[in-house]
């Protein structure tokens, strides 16, 4: 099993790698491939999967906090 890995995207999705299985909220599974985006914006034609709609209409910027030990 590959690690998974979830990034999220300066003004953008959630960008999902790895050996990882999708769930509806019934728990059936969605398709998926090994690299697929995550719409976060709410404007997506193809919930729960981005389609690139957040362009100029979604801001939002994450950052880790720094932990000084």
């Amino acid at each position: 099993m590959s690690k998974v890995q979830i990034k999220v995207n300066d003004n953008g999705s959630f960008r999902v790698s790895g050996d990882v299985e999708l769930l509806d909220g019934e728990g059936n599974k969605l398709d998926t491939k090994q690299v697929f985006s995550l719409c976060r914006c709410g404007l997506s034609q193809r919930m729960p999967f981005c389609d690139g709609a957040h362009k100029t209409k979604f801001h939002s910027v994450v950052r880790a906090e720094n932990e000084e030990k």
